[in-house]
C-alpha cells in the first residue's frame, strides 16, 4: 500500500484523480438510470434497450473522434463543448415527456457528444509521475474506476427506487457538470498538451494490444452491466436489497484493484483476471436458479459477485498499462478513447441484451426474474475470457519494464555537406 500512498502525495495526482473520478461518474450510472427510467415509462425492458441501443451508436462515433479533436483543439475547448451538449440531451431525457422515438434520438445525441475525460486523463498520467510510478498509478486508476462501474448503478438504483427514475438520471447530470468543470479547472489539464496525431483515424486499432484490449474492456464492462441488471431483476425495482447487493460488489473490486492491481504484468495476466470474473458470473446463475426467492439467495448471490469483483479492477489495470506501453505519446488519446468506447458500448450493450433476455425469461422462469441478465453476462464473460487467452501472444511483457507511451519521433532532414 504504501506504492499507492506515495503516488497520492505526488503533487496534482489526488485532485486529478478525484476529479476525473466525479466528472467520469455518470458513465456508471447512466445505462442504469436510462433503463430503470424507460422500463418505468413504457413499462417494458425492451424499449428501454432501443434507447440504450441509440446511446451506444452515438458513444461509439464520438469517442475516438472527440479524443482525436483534442489534439488540434486543445483539452479544454473540446471537454466544453461536449459537456454542454450532453447535459441538454440528459435533461430531455430525464424531464421531457417523449414517445419512444424521441427518448431514441436524445439518447444519441448524449452518446455523440460524452464527454472524453478518460482519454484527457489517460493522456496525462505519463507527464505527472516517473515511469517508475505509472504502472501502480493505473492500478490505482482503476481501482477507482470501479467506483464509477460498480458504485455508479449502487447510487443511481437506490436513488430511482427510492425517490424516482427521473431524479437518479438528474444526479448523473450533477456529477457531469460538477465533475466536468472541476476537472477542466484542474491545473494538469492546462499544462500537457496533447500532439496533433499524424496518422490516420483508427490506425491505432491496427495495433494488436490496442484492439484486444478494446474488445475486452467491451466484454468485461457488458458482463458487469448485464450483472446489474440481472441484480436489480431479481430483487425487484422498489427493494433497495439490490443496491446493497452491488454495494459488496463495488467493495470486492475497490480491494482487488488495490490487492492485485500492481502485480507485474505478463502476456497472460488479462486471462487470468478475466477467468476469475467468468467463474463468479457463473456462480451467480447457480445462486439464482438454486436459491432465488429465498433467504439465502441475497447470500449466495453477493458471495458471487464477491467472487466476480475481486480481478475487474486488475484487468483493467491490466488494459491501460498495455495501451500505454503500446502506442506513441500522439496516439495514446485516441487509444484511450477506443478503448473507453467500448466500455461505454459495452455498459449499453450489456444492459440492453440482458433487459430483452429478462423480458424473455421471467415470463418462463417467474421465481428467477434476474436469470436472463445473469446468463448474458457469463455469455459476455466467457468470450472475454476466451479472448485473451487465444491471443496472449498479442499482449506485451511488462515484467521488468515500465508501461510510458513510446516517444514521437520525426525524421530529421540531412544536411548538406
Amino acid at each position: 500500500m504504501n506504492v499507492y500512498l506515495s503516488l497520492l502525495r505526488t503533487p496534482g495526482v489526488a485532485r486529478i484523480i478525484a476529479a476525473q473520478l466525479t466528472a467520469r461518474f455518470p458513465g456508471g450510472m447512466l445505462s442504469l438510470g436510462f433503463l430503470l427510467h424507460m422500463q418505468h415509462i413504457f413499462g417494458s425492458y425492451g424499449a428501454a434497450g432501443l434507447v440504450l441501443a441509440a446511446t451506444s451508436v452515438g458513444q461509439a462515433v464520438s469517442g475516438p473522434l472527440t479524443s482525436r479533436w483534442m489534439g488540434q483543439w486543445g483539452m479544454r475547448p473540446v471537454l466544453l463543448l461536449t459537456t454542454s451538449i450532453c447535459t441538454v440531451s440528459l435533461l430531455t431525457v430525464a424531464l421531457a415527456p417523449l414517445p419512444l422515438v424521441g427518448y431514441m434520438i436524445a439518447g444519441l445525441i448524449a452518446g455523440l457528444s460524452y464527454p472524453p475525460v478518460q482519454p484527457a486523463v489517460r493522456t496525462i498520467y505519463p507527464k505527472m509521475v516517473n515511469s517508475r510510478q505509472l504502472t501502480p498509478l493505473f492500478s490505482l486508476d482503476a481501482s477507482a474506476q470501479e467506483i464509477i462501474w460498480i458504485a455508479g448503478p449502487v447510487v443511481v438504483t437506490f436513488v430511482a427506487t427510492q425517490i424516482s427514475t427521473t431524479v437518479g438520471i438528474l444526479v448523473s447530470v450533477v456529477f457531469l457538470v460538477g465533475g466536468g468543470l472541476w476537472f477542466l479547472l484542474s491545473p494538469e489539464v492546462g499544462r500537457v498538451r496533447i500532439p496533433r496525431s499524424r496518422r490516420k483515424l483508427g490506425s491505432v486499432l491496427t495495433r494488436g494490444p490496442v484492439l484486444l484490449t478494446t474488445l475486452v474492456g467491451f466484454l468485461l464492462v457488458g458482463t458487469c452491466a448485464a450483472t446489474e441488471a440481472g441484480v436489480v431483476a431479481t430483487f425487484g425495482q422498489g427493494n433497495s436489497t439490490s443496491g446493497v447487493v452491488l454495494a459488496i460488489w463495488a467493495v470486492a473490486s475497490l480491494l482487488g484493484g488495490l490487492l492485485l492491481g500492481h502485480l507485474p504484468i505478463s502476456p497472460w495476466a488479462l486471462a487470468r483476471r478475466m477467468t476469475v470474473v467468468l467463474a463468479g458470473s457463473v456462480l451467480g446463475v447457480v445462486a439464482i436458479l438454486v436459491w432465488a426467492g429465498t433467504p439465502a439467495g441475497f447470500w449466495t448471490l453477493s458471495g458471487s459477485l464477491l467472487v466476480a469483483g475481486l480481478c475487474i479492477a486488475p484487468a483493467l489495470a491490466v488494459m491501460f498499462a498495455v495501451v500505454s506501453s503500446s502506442v506513441r505519446f500522439s496516439d495514446t488519446a485516441e487509444a484511450y478513447g477506443w478503448v473507453g468506447t467500448g466500455q461505454l458500448i459495452g455498459a449499453a450493450a450489456g444492459s440492453a441484451v440482458a433487459g430483452f433476455l429478462i423480458d424473455f425469461v421471467s415470463g418462463r422462469h417467474a421465481g428467477s426474474p434476474g436469470l436472463g441478465g445473469f446468463i448474458v453476462a457469463v455469455l459476455f464473460a466467457v468470450v472475454g475470457t476466451l479472448v485473451p487467452v487465444i491471443f496472449h501472444r498479442t499482449l506485451p511483457d511488462l515484467r521488468g519494464r515500465d508501461a510510458s507511451p513510446q516517444a514521437d519521433t520525426e525524421p530529421v532532414p540531412a544536411q548538406p555537406s
